[in-house]
């Protein structure tokens, strides 16, 4: 069946789109962000499609510069906290964002567009999520937008930017027929549904999943892997 899904895909690369998040789909999940690694193995199969196929990105809730040092690779496109790069009042919402890091006294990833609590870490996980939900609480009241992720609270701006916005961005952009997007987590839903509502040609959503996965993601997905590993064998199969 999954054969079957990736031959249209392969079948004409000069057409289709491969778009990827990034931790937890592409790079295993660690303690920290920055002790993250995408397998050389990955990142060799990667530099491949990138040679053959028409687009290949990656959209992540990191930085886009975070993102290519991620990845390590020249020539495929990178955006951002969750698409919110391509967003034209990007400096200010950036600033907005600021503003709320600074009354919030407490360890945070600053990706100068969202803000990311992790609570992975955490002694009592428990009391850790009771604090996070007060913070979310205090940004919902402030206008921004508060999601949870695996082990990790966010703040972004309201803004009408999400990884489904910049999935249909780059797809226009690069005039794809066909095209795959492979993610892991609840932000991944609206790359999802942004495929689905494309008109494309075709489509194939993956979940990677895990104990952490939402079950939505899963349910939505037309391919379900087990973990990175799991793709990196889709990726040799592209």
């Amino acid at each position: 069946m999954t054969a079957d899904l990736l031959a249209p895909l392969r079948e004409a690369p000069e057409r289709s789109a491969l778009i990827f998040d990034v931790d937890g789909t592409l790079a295993p999940i660690v303690a920290r962000p920055e002790l993250a690694e995408v397998p050389l193995a990955t990142k060799a199969e990667l530099e491949r499609l990138a040679g053959r196929y028409l687009l290949v990105a990656f959209v992540s809730g990191r930085s886009g510069a975070e993102a290519r040092r991620l990845v390590g690779l020249e020539g495929p496109r990178y955006v951002g906290n969750h698409g919110l790069e391509l967003d034209p009042g990007a400096h200010e919402l950036q600033a907005q964002i600021a503003a709320f890091r600074d009354t919030v006294d407490r360890e945070v990833e600053d990706k100068d567009l969202t803000l990311s609590y992790h609570f992975r870490e955490a002694r009592d996980e428990a009391e850790a999520r009771a604090e996070l939900e007060a913070i979310a609480r205090r940004a919902a009241a402030e206008g921004l937008d508060p999601r949870w992720g695996r082990k990790v609270l966010e703040i972004r701006p309201a803004a009408k930017a999400d990884k489904g916005t910049a999935v249909q961005a780059l797809i226009q952009e690069a005039g794809a027929r066909r095209a795959l997007y492979a993610g892991d987590d609840t932000t991944d839903l609206d790359a999802f549904a942004a495929l689905a509502d494309a008109s494309l040609e075709h489509v194939v959503r993956v979940a990677v999943s895990s104990d952490e996965a939402p079950p939505e993601l899963v349910a939505e997905a037309d391919v379900v892997v087990d973990g990175p590993s799991g793709l990196a064998r889709i990726l040799t199969r592209l």
